[in-house]
């Protein structure tokens, strides 16, 4: 018998449109500090901006799995990419608050069509059973590759452009990643019972569903970490840290400002997170999803207790990057594995597009909490503790889950 290779053309396409709508994605809290001194706009107002993105990408995510499931995968992710480059260039003519906060709408639309919502799920029907956890870690995997030159090249465009060119050249960017489309072509792979039951049918059922639920709630914080990081943590690192040696390793990187540590910063994240996200994979495919699940929520809560515990230096920055890094975007193969593993493939992306809209909730509370609380108080320190708090309260809140898929339908 002839075994199922892992790395198909879906998942390489696939992987190639999550890079780089991640890398533009990942970019944004570089622009923070330009944007807010060009117009002198208080912290809060970019901060907005990104948190109704994230907020936008969280309310598309549904909507962007029911067309995918409706009308086609590779229609959903073309309108994505539209949408999201649309957002892009008219972000760049924007000059006030408002103007950036509306447009951001357009954004958060754009990359819910060309992220992990239609995406994995279109890798998930393309990839054999015995290989699914491990080609969704692949896949997660890649958006942390776009993280990893996301940010970076950010910093390094702007060295030459204004941020309002940079915009332009990422919208270019995202709209070529529909050459990868012609590639990403999946079958409908459902079981009897599950293309005999209506989409209606399978959301009741999974509302009703106290795991779904548990699910739902426990991936809020994980968009609260990871948004808030991404938002604010180069502009955090760039007035908190302490200075970087002239004379160190870093320095003869070429590092040497707080504000390129900070870029490095989140890239590095994003390095630490490739092999964390196939790390993961592969074990869901061994162990317990929602054990692992609260494993890593406890690892990220300590991790960010450790870190606001001591004083912030260059090192600490680094360890810190490389230790959250390793559990950034572990939780998703393992949430869309378990949504898929309860309750089938035939409506994965709309499944995980609902649970997703929770991480987006997540995201937009910590985006905004962090440039509300920056103004109110001139640091970030209590909505760091605030992020502590709701990591541990998700590792708690994935034990009860059940794993036993109804009775009603077969193993995906």
């Amino acid at each position: 018998m002839t075994k199922s290779p892992i790395f198909t053309p879906v998942l390489i396409s696939g992987c190639i449109v999550l890079m780089l709508g991640f890398a533009i994605r990942a970019s944004f809290g570089v622009f923070q500090i330009p944007i807010a001194e060009e117009f002198d706009w208080p912290r809060s107002d970019f901060s907005m901006a990104i948190a109704i993105q994230n907020l936008a990408w969280g309310i598309g995510q549904p909507i962007f799995g029911m067309l995918a499931e409706k009308f086609g995968d590779r229609r959903a992710i073309v309108a994505g990419a539209l949408t999201y480059a649309a957002g892009l260039v008219l972000s760049s003519f924007a000059v006030t608050p408002l103007q950036h906060q509306f447009l951001e709408v357009l954004v958060g639309f754009g990359i819910a069509g060309t992220g992990f919502g239609v995406i994995l799920a279109v890798v998930g029907r393309a990839t054999a059973p015995e290989h699914r956890s491990l080609a969704l870690g692949i896949a997660t995997a890649a958006g942390s590759a776009g993280q990893v030159f996301g940010a970076p090249a950010a910093e390094i465009l702007l060295g030459f452009y204004s941020w309002q060119t940079v915009f332009v050249i990422f919208a270019g960017v995202i709209l070529a990643a529909l050459f990868a489309l012609p590639f990403m072509r999946a079958p409908v792979t459902a079981t009897k019972a599950e293309l005999e039951e209506s989409l209606g049918t399978v959301l009741r059922r999974a509302f009703r569903d106290p795991s779904y639920t548990l699910i739902f709630v426990g991936f809020f914080s994980c968009g609260y970490q990871l948004a808030f990081i991404t938002a604010h943590f180069p502009a955090f690192v760039t007035e908190m840290c302490g200075a970087i040696d002239p004379r160190g390793p870093l320095a003869a990187l070429g590092i040497t400002t707080t504000s390129a540590l900070g870029a490095l910063a989140i890239s590095l994240i994003g390095l630490a997170n490739i092999v964390g996200t196939i790390t993961a994979g592969w074990l869901g495919k061994r162990y317990s999803k929602k054990y692992l699940l609260a494993a890593i929520y406890t690892g990220r809560t300590l991790a960010a207790a450790l870190f606001i515990l001591v004083p912030m230096t260059p090192t600490t920055v680094l360890l810190f990057s490389l230790s959250m890094g390793a559990l950034w975007l572990a939780t998703v193969p393992l949430t869309s594995g378990l949504v898929a593993h309860l309750y089938g493939l035939r409506y994965m992306g709309t499944l995980y597009g609902f649970v997703f809209l929770s991480h987006q909730l997540g995201s937009f509370m910590g985006v905004w909490l962090g440039g509300r609380m920056y103004d109110m108080t001139g640091d970030y320190t209590m909505v760091w503790w605030i992020g502590v708090g709701v990591g541990a309260f998700s590792a708690i809140v994935h034990l009860p889950i059940r794993e036993t898929r109804s009775p009603a339908l077969q193993p995906a």
